[in-house]
């Protein structure tokens, strides 16, 4: 309709018309020429600004065409009402006298009678709304059964599946034609050439004991491994460090400096373990899964993990492995610097054997535990992991917005893993696969026209830190916080049935309770949405979860869910991560699968349905008087110095009332108006971007997040120095401090400058 009647007018006026909404029409007769001029709204809204008026030239004399302008005039006004008024119709929600007004509009343009109209056209869909589109997606889940998705990517348990193996490739290609399959609006995939670390080919690892006398007796040779260890062989006293916490290192009665270190697993990472011993002088490491803690893992299974205190290739820090890049000699800082390795809790007892000191009560680990090496026994831990270069696929397909394709939520999920991986990465990408076949059902044939778009994600390299998520981050590090504003992990989402586990950023807070309150439990019937504290048992991310880079590195607001235990899944990264492990675990495990669907499915239906970005900003103001009640308490050591914390507060103060400024702004806003409402989402979506520091180098410091990141830069880093003050003010560096401080401040006050709009809209008194 508006395509023929922007024709009609381009033939008549010989060019085409940038606006239909009001129409100024006079008609000027001179001699035998006559025309009508038609006044564009645009034109008009140009005259009135300065104080003009359109004049009507009355006709200087009459004859036989007046008549025929006379009907000219009436066509013409008919025809721009009708436009004008469709229009309207487009810029609010769909209304059924509008359809009905455009639809007998176009039967008369095309000659057709009502009846004609009726026996030719359907009736479009109606407007779907919240409810609608929720029942929607509630009864299509209902229909499919997600343990057979999962059986069919877990086939061939034997072969393994790690990051650029033949069986990763063949699952890439696998999830790709899905996507083809499934007619999402583009399907693509990113290769990254990347360096992961494998076992030794010509020479094994091991752990031997050696006594006194320099006999030495072979313990084992591990199956498992941990990548990116360094490679070499150490010699010295065997000391035990519980979980490796710097709290269980603070607690030792020994010194760490010149030993190898034992811990047990879980708690942290691997790599924060590796991190606390190595900044306490250890020489190496030793990682094993106690039987109190892993009751039901067998005394000889091994397992895997990584070492990189960061995520994506520490080979390529800060920026990405793309084919094209020049890679200079340059490696993250989070690489370990001593040697680490997983051995079997069989082999951990046979080292107690020769280690003296009953372990501590308040460890509540096994019975078998020593603290220390006996004084004619030490151990020799030998490495010879290796680097491998290879190439890695992430595979991407995306349902595009209706009305804002240019923004996107991200759903992901990782397709790799060490062993079988069934919990680690077959649950999680068989959601992937299910949702985007169930919203791309939902838009072809149920009527649902996302505003913005979905893309989903299927990650590669995964198990050695986040590695294709992060590279592809690095890839679009300039754009990719002005396009996406969520990411959605679904990694682990089911390993057990007890709890629902949140991780998330602040922003999703809101979301996640609405969701909560809308879903049950498959189990017990139950809302998920049980206590209204939830939010103060919200996790941090670990860094092994592929949304914390989103969020700590890109400034991306991230949620990661499970239905889980108190406890770690304990088959995770083990070669009996299978189907058959988990559903005895899990036996409900398609209804939990389902439910699963169901709340990411539901956050992006509300992410991408609604006007408004469902982003609740006005949380960040909750966690900065938080951080400001913490820091109030060393009000003294800080006067002590000389320093203030009045600009803090100003700056904290001044982020309050840019967020009481967004949401006034928004609550005055025309909501059809859509230039208004993107230019309000795009200050709301930038929230978590700016708490970014902009004082650290991405590359030196990647996870730039004040709250959420690690370095100097951020707020907790901040109080723990001041905390060493009290504690051992010889440690503590006054310069650094005032740094910290100032820098602080700044990336507060400027992320209350950001929100606040544009820069004649900031009022802040600095």
């Amino acid at each position: 309709m508006m395509d023929q009647a922007r024709s009609a007018f381009s033939n008549l006026f010989g060019g085409e018309p940038m606006s239909y909404t009001r129409f100024s029409l006079a008609r000027q007769v001179d001699g035998d020429n006559s025309h009508v001029e038609m006044k564009l709204a645009v034109d008009e809204e140009e005259s009135a600004d300065n104080n003009m008026r359109t004049n009507v030239t009355k006709p200087k004399r009459f004859n036989g065409r007046i008549c025929y302008g006379a009907i000219a005039v009436i066509i013409f006004f008919l025809i721009g009402f009708m436009i004008g008024y469709l229009g309207y119709c487009k810029r609010v929600e769909t209304k059924s006298d509008c359809r009905i007004a455009e639809t007998a509009t176009e039967n008369a343009e095309k000659g057709f009678s009502e009846q004609e109209a009726e026996d030719t056209f359907p009736e479009p869909p109606p407007h779907l709304y919240w409810e609608d589109l929720r029942n929607m997606l509630s009864e299509k889940l209902n229909a499919i059964d997600f343990l057979n998705t999962v059986k069919q990517l877990s086939q061939d348990i034997y072969v393994p599946r790690e990051a650029g193996s033949p069986k990763d490739e063949s699952l890439g290609y696998f999830v790709e034609n899905q996507f083809n399959e499934f007619k999402l609006s583009k399907v693509w995939r990113d290769e990254h050439y990347v360096r992961i670390q494998v076992k030794g080919s010509s020479a094994q690892n091991s752990v031997t004991l050696v006594s006194a006398n320099g006999g030495e007796n072979l313990v084992e040779n591990p199956e498992g491994y941990v990548a990116y260890s360094k490679a070499t062989t150490v010699t010295g006293k065997l000391i035990h460090a519980n979980f490796g916490t710097k709290k269980d290192f603070e607690d030792l009665r020994s010194p760490v400096n010149g030993s190898l270190v034992i811990v047990r697993a879980g708690e942290i990472t691997f790599a924060e373990k590796v991190a606390n011993a190595e900044s306490l002088n250890a020489i190496g490491v030793l990682i094993y899964m106690d039987k109190t803690k892993y009751p039901i893992i067998k005394a000889d299974v091994p397992f895997f993990g990584h070492a990189h205190l960061g995520t994506g290739d520490p080979y390529t820090p800060g920026f990405p492995s793309f084919n094209h890049t020049q890679f200079p000699p340059s490696q993250s800082s989070g690489l370990p610097n001593i040697p680490v390795q997983t051995i079997s809790r069989q082999c951990a007892e046979e080292l107690f054997k020769n280690m003296v000191d009953e372990c501590p009560v308040t460890w509540r680990t096994d019975s078998s535990c020593r603290m220390q090496s006996a004084e004619n026994h030490s151990v020799k831990l030998t490495v010879n992991n290796m680097l491998k270069e290879i190439k890695i696929r992430n595979i991407f397909g995306v349902i595009k917005g209706f009305e804002e394709p240019d923004r996107y939520v991200v759903v992901g999920a990782q397709r790799d893993s060490w062993g079988p991986g069934v919990a680690k990465s077959s649950v999680g990408t068989a959601l992937l696969l299910e949702l985007a076949q169930t919203f791309s059902d939902m838009v072809l044939n149920g009527g649902f026209k996302p505003i913005r778009s979905i893309i989903f994600a299927s990650w590669s390299a995964g198990d050695f830190g986040a590695v294709g998520a992060t590279e592809w981050l690095e890839g679009y590090l300039a754009s990719l916080h002005l396009k996406a504003f969520t990411y959605i992990n679904l990694d682990k989402a089911v390993t057990g049935t007890n709890n629902f586990k949140v991780s998330s950023s602040p922003l999703l807070y809101k979301l996640i309770e609405k969701t909560m309150q809308n879903v049950r439990h498959p189990v017990n019937g139950k809302f998920l949405y049980q206590d209204s504290n939830w939010v103060n048992k919200v996790e941090r991310f670990s860094l092994d979860n592929a949304a914390f880079p989103f969020l700590a590195y890109s400034g991306i607001p991230a949620v990661s869910f499970c239905f889980c235990e108190d406890n770690d899944y304990p088959y995770l990264s083990t070669k009996v991560d299978t189907l058959e492990m988990l559903t005895q675990n899990v036996p409900q495990l398609n209804a939990l699968m389902r439910v699963a669907a169901e709340v990411a499915g539901q956050f992006m239906i509300k992410l991408t349905h609604d006007i408004e970005l469902d982003l609740d900003y006005e949380m960040y103001n909750n966690r900065l008087l938080s951080y400001m009640r913490d820091l109030n308490q060393f009000r003294a050591d800080i006067k002590e110095m000389g320093l203030s914390l009045q600009w803090l507060y100003s700056a904290r103060g001044d982020f309050f009332r840019a967020t009481s400024k967004l949401t006034a702004d928004f609550h005055n806003a025309e909501k059809t108006n859509r230039f208004v409402m993107r230019e309000i989402n795009n200050r709301i979506m930038k929230v978590e971007y700016h708490f970014l520091s902009p004082y650290v180098s991405p590359k030196d410091s990647p996870f730039r997040h004040i709250f959420w990141g690690s370095g100097s830069h951020t707020l907790s880093a901040l109080l723990e120095h001041l905390k060493l003050r009290r504690k051992n003010n010889g440690a503590f560096n006054e310069t650094l401090f005032r740094n910290q401080l100032a820098l602080a401040t700044w990336t507060i006050q400027g992320a209350a400058n950001a929100l606040a709009g544009d820069i004649w809209d900031i009022d802040n008194a600095f």
